[in-house]
């Protein structure tokens, strides 16, 4: 976004939460501009709303307000930037914003905003109707309604779920340990039906033109539901050890399977209606660079990947400031340290992402699956071998992303290396993380566990949202603390980092009932160093 925008965004942003995230109850209003007439005129009524739902988990969805900046709000100045994996090369509101923790509500509330203007509306609206109407398309909306929602919970806590559009409670909040339960739930209803469905009619793919994630298989969607359940197990294994197992089994042991290979990964297509947000922020708008982690852990690892997921520096950078200097960093990698509260642009010569507006954007891939199984058997809950889960995992992001020395780099013992700030160096930090691409069966559970997620937390680049919640969940890969520490009150540990968005303070004057609710059942104070249920601070008990 251009700099005149980025201030003009920010005042529209805060008149829209004023008026729709202030007011939950109008939230229940469906605001993206479609109506059941024009859906019926079509004979896609069913199909259309899936659509917009798909879109609406990387929200980029055309409500006639311009796509792009809303996941820029939603997802890119927070949850890209918190997992180590971008940070935006501009100086907005002045250097000091999300990075530094002192937290924009405008930005903050967005994904709340976002999510229950247009997509939860979407979504009631399909529970009402499809069940009867087709099965299978009711199932893959239960499948949508956790995917999309998992994502809410896990940047905020409690939401508002099995109540939504309820006559007389719509707006009374699940705990998030509730939220989780209807999430496992959900996702029974949705593999009994579509195995039902696809038991006696094995060649149906009335899906097909709708599915902008997937192939059309109904079975393609059994195999994502069983794998989504494995990755919300995992999340609250260290909470409700368990239940965590027996979900993990339950998705792994279905007779459908899970994603086991790169084919199954799940992406929205950007071939068609969809073009990706990231790409028009990183190659339009030049608002997306490496982060300092990944210079850190990709440099350090010598990680083929590094090519793959950011380009070299264009140019050597000069310096205008006592006199000029040229910093010679033309053919490097270089990325920025969160929390510095720089107030100058030279940046913006750091390495760019290679992601296009014409790239899917991924959502869930084999290898994260694998990754997930490298953890649960390391917990005991499988039989199978974490070194081989593991291995397995590497192996798949490297196939996915086309990179080179596969074996070589399972070899290695290569560590992170020291973080360098070639603009100002007092941002220079050693490196944090401890591990190596190398497995080593002799080492303790915990330092497993860091290397699997270390190595997990690369193989989903770019997706912030699951990269930042599994960091948050594992304290894996130990990122670069912030330099600057402007949360409010300190409400923030630096070295703890930020556990959640804050509910949209809009909420707190124009709706007080519903922002008690809300903050009654998070268990703790409404900031951003307020855990979450999952987020216990220990990954063994």
């Amino acid at each position: 976004m251009k700099r005149w925008h980025t201030y003009l965004f920010a005042g529209c942003c805060a008149l829209c939460l004023g008026a729709c995230t202030g007011n939950f109850r109008d939230i229940n209003d469906d605001q993206s501009g479609t109506t059941d007439k024009e859906l019926e005129a079509d004979n896609n009524g069913l199909g259309y709303r899936l659509k917009i739902v798909q879109q609406g988990v990387y929200f980029n969805y055309d409500y006639g307000k311009g796509k792009n900046w809303p996941f820029q709000m939603t997802q890119n100045l927070s949850a890209d930037m918190f997992s180590g994996y971008m940070h935006d090369p501009k100086p907005l509101q002045g250097g000091s914003h999300n990075s530094d923790y002192n937290l924009q509500d405008g930005w903050n509330s967005s994904m709340w905003q976002f999510t229950y203007s247009y997509i939860m509306p979407e979504i009631y609206r399909l529970e009402q109707t499809a069940e009867e109407l087709m099965p299978p398309f009711y199932a893959i909306t239960k499948i949508l309604k956790v995917l999309v929602m998992h994502r809410v919970t896990d940047f905020y806590g409690p939401v508002i779920y099995s109540r939504f559009g309820s006559s007389g409670a719509e707006y009374v909040p699940d705990s998030q340990e509730e939220v989780y339960g209807h999430f496992f739930a959900d996702l029974d209803e949705a593999v009994r039906i579509l195995s039902e469905y696809v038991a006696q009619h094995p060649a149906a793919n009335e899906f097909a033109r709708f599915d902008l994630l997937l192939d059309g298989s109904y079975v393609s969607w059994l195999r994502f539901a069983n794998s989504l359940r494995m990755r919300l197990a995992v999340r609250i294994a260290s909470v409700a050890p368990e239940r965590a197992a027996e979900e993990f089994r339950t998705g792994l042991e279905d007779a459908y399977g899970v994603i086991e290979s790169n084919p199954g990964n799940v992406a929205v297509d950007a071939s068609g209606v969809f073009l990706n947000p990231l790409g028009a922020i990183n190659r339009s708008w030049n608002e997306a660079v490496m982060n300092a982690a990944m210079e850190s852990i990709l440099g350090g690892f010598e990680d083929p990947r590094m090519e793959k997921f950011f380009e070299p520096c264009r140019a050597d950078l000069v310096v205008t400031e006592e006199g000029g200097k040229t910093i010679e960093i033309a053919g490097e990698f270089h990325g920025i340290r969160q929390g510095t509260a720089f107030s100058h642009n030279y940046y913006a010569a750091f390495s760019r992402l290679t992601v296009e507006q014409t790239t899917d954007a991924v959502l869930m891939t084999a290898a994260e699956v694998w990754f997930l199984r490298a953890e649960a058997a390391l917990r005991g809950w499988t039989g199978e071998s974490p070194e081989n889960c593991y291995r397995r995992g590497v192996s798949l992001s490297f196939t996915q992303w086309q990179a080179a020395g596969l074996e070589r780099y399972l070899e290695s013992g290569a560590t992170a290396a020291d973080y360098h700030d070639p603009v100002d160096p007092q941002n220079d930090i050693a490196a944090r993380c401890r591990v190596t691409p190398r497995w080593d069966e002799s080492a303790d559970d915990e330092l497993k566990l860091e290397r699997i997620i270390t190595q997990k937390w690369i193989a989903m680049y770019p997706e912030g949202c699951e990269a930042w919640a599994e960091q948050r969940r594992t304290g894996y890969p130990r990122l670069f603390p912030v330099r600057f520490n402007h949360s409010k009150g300190q409400s923030i540990d630096t070295e703890t980092m930020i556990r959640r968005l804050p509910f949209p303070a809009t909420m707190a004057t124009s709706d007080p009932e519903q922002y008690n609710a809300l903050t009654g059942v998070l268990g703790g104070a409404d900031h951003g160093g307020t855990r979450l249920w999952w987020d216990t601070g220990t990954n063994f008990r």
